[in-house]
Formats: C-alpha cells, sequence, structure tokens
C-alpha cells in the first residue's frame, strides 16, 4: 500500500547548475547584521504542518510514500564513549559492523541542545505563510515536504544551512535577514562544538585504522572550502496514521549520506531506522543527550568498502513531533574521492573509479533518494562492493 513515491534526500546538496564559487550556501559570519524582530514571544501551539481533519490528513498524505511497521527494536545498539582509551578500536569495529554508531561522553554541552532546538521549534511553529518566505529552498533555506528537485516528498520541514562562512547564499541571506541574535549564537555555537567534536572522531577513525597522516580525514573537514552543512528536521505529528490502515507513514525514505561523515541529535522522540546488513530494518531508541554517527558514501570510498554507508530513514509519529539536527561533514568541491593509499594492502585494487566530489553530487542529484549511487563509480573489473 503506498500513497507515493520515496523521498528525496538532495536538498543539503549544492544545486549542480550553480558554479562551485557562488553554491548559494549559508554564512554564518553575517548572522550578527540580522534584527530581532523575525520571531514573535514563543508560545506552544499545533504544529501548522498538521491538518485538521482526517480527509485533509489524507489528502495532505497522498503524495507521501508509506511503509509496514517495524516492530524490532535495534537493543544492540553500538556504543562508543568518546574518553574510553579504546575509543579509535570500537569506532572501527561498529563503523565497519553497522556503518553507525551512538556517541556517548562527547563534550557537547547538552544547553546548545535545548538552546537551538527551542529556536528551531519557534521557527517551525511559525504560521505556514510565514514560514514559505524562508523558501522554496535553493538547496539552502526552508523547505516542506518537497525533498529535492526530482519529485520526492515526505512527511517533513526542514532548514538547511552552510557551516562555510567563505560563500553566501542568496536565499539563506533573505531567510535569516531578521533572525533575532539568540538564534544565530544557538546555531554558532552548536556548530562549532559539534565540528570540533567529529574532527576528534574521524582523528580517532584514522587512529584505529591506522591512515597516514592522522589528519587525513580531519583537513578536509576543516579545510576552509570543505562542503559541509547543517541540517533542522522537524517532523510533525499525525494523529491521522491510523487512517493508513496501520502502515507508518515515511518522514525521511530511506538512502545513505553521500558526505564523508554525518552527525546526529534528535529529541527524545523516535522515528530513526536503520538497515542492518540482512537488510532488516530496526528501530533506533532515541537519546536526547548523544549522537548518532553515520558513515557516509564518501568514507566508504576512501577505506575501499571497509566501512560501509548506513541506509537509514526517518517514520512520522502520531501523537509527538520529532526535531533533529544533522551536521553533513563533506570535502571541498574539488577534493579526489579514491581509496587512501595507506589503507590498501599491496596488490589490492581499487573497486572505485576516482572521482571528484563536485562530481559524486553532480551525479546523486540526478538520482532518487533510495538509489545506489556509488554503483555508477564502481569499476566493471576486480570485483565490486556491491549494496
Amino acid at each position: 500500500m503506498h500513497f507515493a513515491i520515496c523521498s528525496s534526500h538532495f536538498s543539503y546538496l549544492n544545486t549542480p547548475n550553480f558554479p562551485p564559487f557562488i553554491t548559494l550556501l549559508f554564512n554564518l559570519s553575517l548572522f550578527p547584521l540580522f534584527s530581532s524582530a523575525f520571531f514573535p514571544p514563543f508560545k506552544r501551539k499545533e504544529e501548522t504542518m498538521v491538518v485538521h481533519s482526517q480527509s485533509a490528513a489524507l489528502d495532505h498524505c497522498s503524495l507521501i510514500k508509506t511503509c509496514k511497521p517495524t516492530t524490532s527494536v535495534f537493543k544492540g545498539i553500538p556504543v562508543v564513549d568518546l574518553r574510553d582509551p579504546e575509543a579509535k578500536n570500537l569506532i572501527v569495529k561498529t563503523c565497519e559492523e553497522y556503518g553507525f554508531f551512538k556517541l556517548v561522553n562527547h563534550g557537547v554541552p547538552m544547553e546548545f541542545f535545548t538552546r537551538l532546538e527551542a529556536e528551531a521549534l519557534k521557527f517551525f511553529n511559525l504560521p505556514q505563510s510565514e514560514k514559505d518566505k524562508a523558501g522554496p529552498p535553493d538547496p539552502f533555506g526552508y523547505g516542506f515536504k518537497k525533498i529535492g528537485s526530482n519529485g520526492d516528498v515526505g512527511w517533513v520541514e526542514y532548514l538547511l544551512l552552510n557551516t562555510n562562512p567563505q560563500i553566501t547564499s542568496l536565499k539563506s541571506l533573505t531567510v535569516f535577514r531578521e533572525t533575532p541574535e539568540i538564534f544565530r549564537s544557538a546555531v554558532n555555537d552548536y556548530i562549532q562544538a559539534v565540528k570540533r567534536m567529529t574532527f576528534e572522531v574521524v582523528e580517532l577513525l584514522a587512529d584505529g585504522l591506522k591512515i597516514e597522516p592522522r589528519d587525513a580525514l580531519s583537513r578536509l573537514l576543516r579545510d576552509e572550502k570543505s562542503d559541509s552543512c547543517f541540517r533542522l528536521n522537524h517532523y510533525p505529528p499525525c494523529p491521522e496514521l491510523q487512517a493508513l490502515g496501520g502502515r507508518n507513514l515515511i518522514g525521511f525514505g530511506e538512502h545513505t549520506d553521500p558526505q564523508i561523515i554525518s552527525v546526529l541529535r534528535s529529541n527524545n522522540t523516535s522515528g530513526l531506522q536503520i538497515c542492518l546488513r540482512d537488510k532488516t530494518w530496526v528501530s533506533v531508541p532515541p537519546d536526547q543527550t548523544s549522537f548518532f554517527i553515520n558513515v557516509g558514501d564518501a568514507l566508504q570510498v576512501m577505506t575501499n568498502g571497509r566501512l560501509r554507508s548506513v541506509r537509514h530513514r526517518v517514520l512520522a509519529e502520531s501523537m509527538r513531533s520529532r526535531v533533529s539536527m544533522i551536521y553533513f561533514g563533506g570535502p571541498p568541491l574539488s577534493e579526489k574521492i579514491a581509496p587512501l593509499a595507506s589503507l590498501m594492502a599491496k596488490a589490492e585494487e581499487s573497486l572505485y573509479e576516482e572521482f571528484t566530489w563536485w562530481e559524486y553530487k553532480t551525479s546523486a542529484y540526478k538520482s532518487r533518494l533510495g538509489d545506489y549511487r556509488l554503483g555508477l563509480f564502481e569499476k566493471k573489473t576486480g570485483g565490486a562492493a556491491g549494496q
């Protein structure tokens, strides 16, 4: 039983039609120029995406895919303590087995989580007409249900921001022209703290894999031209889910993240699921105090398939809204993506053709969310990584 097609995840990719030097990125450094008149006082009110009758709800859901309920809860979720002396080996082990792990004792203050979440909800609780002024995304800015340019949708609304202060998104400047200082500060504090933590994670990963030099991965994320971005997702409750005959409504369809690494934090509402190697979908218990780390497609290639990007999705909840914030760590657009020499055995062949990050993004932008995008870059001889 389907109400439509799978949603796509490429709104966080730069639109290939724009030259790299004006890729419409969001400039955090310009936030202080914005006034504080944009948001009204924060008041709890109904989610403006939620429709007011069952028939209206089904009309709104009519283009969104559904799936069978998943009863399996991932009780064996791998957990890594960032301060554990064995963290480097645990990170490698979990990334090899799952491409995914929960990170605890990470050092990012809980205050940063709660402050940013509150400010994000102020925006998402605005009337729809007000939020629409921040869109449509280019790909940065505000998006509502429609995700990407290939006709894909989901039960989600979002803000997509850039983490590179060197290049500016004209749409984002329009969106945040009147953003209050408190929101700018919340976004900036959170991103800077998560970046520092992510650099540490990938350097520990490099240590565990014995990659030389140690900063082979982190330097790509630290680079002033790093093509990284930040996404705030809001999945409003959908009380009319019972009208779908017991099926789940897709908030964000299954996909892998194309970058090197992605770092997710959410509130305590469930919805996140990952696909295990045996193709079983399992629900990940939420934990608002921790991060969930995903291996991306680029890291899969750089490790020649030793680490695998994890397929994941988000399902809508009937009674509670889900808010998530994701940092996507990407390399510079011109960076060549290929297996790292220090990881290759003497006679080992690369499973992938060499490509630049810009080439991969351009290809990915043309695909659907559920597509196996790396398939186009696998070598036809000498074996293939497969899905």
